[in-house]
């Protein structure tokens, strides 16, 4: 008897095959005027796998994907499961050098592009990084081989999972950076596995399920593509996210559910659009991957009702930490917008202090994980593996606590606090009130450098459309926070910016906007 193979759970590939197997004309990918049903993705897939395995790819081989959203993605995703690849998503946005210093972390020896976009990028990478040994285009390309033209040159053939164990790794995501060079995240196919059935029995999916992916389908199709194939769904993919865009098909294909990320809201509830009708047929509206203004969360709710799902995780631990149901988002307790909801019951989550002892109750601490849902370590980084995995938890970085309902909020990270005076300030809080005032669209606090503080509270602000910074709009600003938190939390100034720089996953990115005030400083911005 092998305990191994007589226990072992379905895995994200055996998942995908059991999933594209279940349906067979209905659609399953819409992307422009191209529709793929069940079949054409499962056919697909069959020859992606095998036009991989004939250059040599198997369990274990290192592939990166650099592509704008387009139908193959998808079924890329499926064959580099089903063959056994260990992935690489890069972000469509990010610069050369962040992509070549992705491959040899990760040791890539296969990158798959889309040549219509990507070919001048895959050129640079292949000289850059000398261990690239395959380049494979989605479509005729005069940098490395036509994948697609390869691909059509096999038969499909039914698929088959590969011979992997739960603890074999599947992916290595790297980091947004925000806090120092990024770090390759090593998610074994455990993860995913667990990530999917917390989803499938804790998320709140339409029973008519039209997904729209509106940020890139390497990054955000992954998440949902089991749950959207076990709920015989289809996704609706953007090409690129435009406010008009999206109400469209909103509008016209009676969408039903989405995932986007607190800026793709604000934008989409400062349209005129937003209350014109077009929303009428979203039952689910997914968001995470950084915090949302409870302000801007009320008027969401005001505008479309209680249709909003909240996830909380990080790469280390994705997605499923903390989930916020829609009934929870409730406008007669509206101190609750500020929560990312209950943690889940199926990993065990704490918040602990510097020594890892649980606080009291009521208390911050450090939201702390353990289960299957977490990662097996940062790629060769054994000292940070080590300190990310102390007193036999994995530590988020994150400082939370719990309301007496068993809600979980967000703090602040621990590395974002303000020393301001001998006082702790964390950003966050300030940033939630300054939310609430009717002339914010957005806004980041940061501790700037001060003589005397060591550091002073500093808001960052973007107004809504139509309104103008002002000397006058600052001090209703510093005094609503003065109100409200306290003179030690009430930022000493206030700059009015066009726009908050993101990461290339949509988060604000408080290291350059911090960057640009400490420059010539002896502190870090990490």
């Amino acid at each position: 008897m092998n305990p191994e193979k007589l226990y072992q759970q379905p895995l994200m590939p055996h998942l995908l095959v059991e999933g594209l197997n279940r349906y067979n004309d209905e659609p399953c990918l819409y992307l422009g005027d191209k529709v793929a049903s069940y079949r054409d993705v499962r056919e697909q897939t069959s020859q992606l796998v095998q036009a991989l395995q004939s250059k040599g790819l198997a369990v274990g081989s290192r592939v990166a994907v650099i592509s704008a959203n387009r139908p193959e993605v998808l079924s890329n995703i499926a064959a580099m499961q089903l063959t056994g690849c260990i992935g690489t998503p890069l972000h469509p946005l990010g610069s050369l050098d962040d992509h070549a210093y992705v491959l040899e972390a990760a040791e890539i020896d296969t990158l798959i592009f889309d040549p219509t976009v990507f070919s001048e990028i895959a050129s640079a990478l292949q000289e850059k990084v000398p261990q690239l040994k395959n380049l494979l285009a989605f479509g005729p390309t005069e940098v490395g081989e036509d994948y697609l033209a390869l691909a059509a040159g096999f038969e499909p053939q039914p698929l088959q999972a590969p011979d992997i164990g739960p603890e074999d790794i599947a992916s290595v995501m790297f980091t947004g950076g925000t806090t120092g060079k990024p770090k390759g995240v090593m998610s074994p196919h455990r993860v995913s596995a667990t990530m999917t059935q917390i989803q499938m029995a804790e998320w709140e999916f339409p029973e008519e399920l039209r997904m729209l992916i509106a940020t890139p389908l390497s990054h955000a199709a992954a998440a949902f593509f089991i749950p959207v194939l076990q709920n015989g769904g289809a996704f609706y993919v953007m090409q690129g996210f435009g406010i008009d865009d999206f109400f469209d098909m909103v509008r016209d294909h009676k969408i039903t559910c989405t995932m986007l990320v607190p800026v793709m809201l604000y934008f989409l509830l400062d349209s005129p659009r937003a209350t014109d009708g077009s929303m009428d047929s979203m039952e689910t509206i997914f968001y995470g991957a950084s915090p949302m203004s409870p302000a801007r969360l009320k008027e969401g709710l005001e505008k479309w009702g209680q249709i909003f799902y909240q996830f909380f995780g990080q790469s280390e631990c994705p997605m499923v930490i903390a989930n916020m149901r829609r009934a929870d988002h409730d406008l007669n307790k509206p101190e609750r917008l500020a929560s990312c909801g209950r943690p889940t019951p199926w990993v065990n989550v704490a918040l602990l202090d510097a020594d890892c002892n649980p606080v009291a109750p009521g208390e911050p601490g450090e939201i702390c994980v353990r289960g299957p849902l977490i990662m097996k370590g940062y790629k060769d980084m054994p000292e940070q593996t080590a300190e990310a995995f102390a007193g036999d938890w994995m530590h988020t970085g994150d400082v939370g606590r719990l309301d007496e309902d068993g809600f979980l909020y967000i703090v602040d990270r621990t590395k974002d606090m303000i020393v301001t005076g001998g006082f702790n300030v964390f950003p966050r809080e300030v940033e939630d009130v300054i939310a609430t005032h009717e002339s914010v669209g957005q806004v980041a606090v940061v501790g700037v450098p001060d003589e005397q503080w060591g550091e002073a509270v500093k808001a960052v602000v973007v107004p809504k459309p139509g309104i103008e910074g002002s000397d006058e709009l600052a001090a209703e600003i510093q005094a609503l926070v003065k109100d409200k938190k306290g003179s030690v939390q009430a930022p000493k100034s206030v700059d009015f910016v066009a726009s908050i720089p993101l990461t290339p996953v949509g988060k604000p990115d408080k290291k350059a906007v911090r960057a640009q005030y400490w420059e010539g400083n002896e502190r870090g911005v990490g």
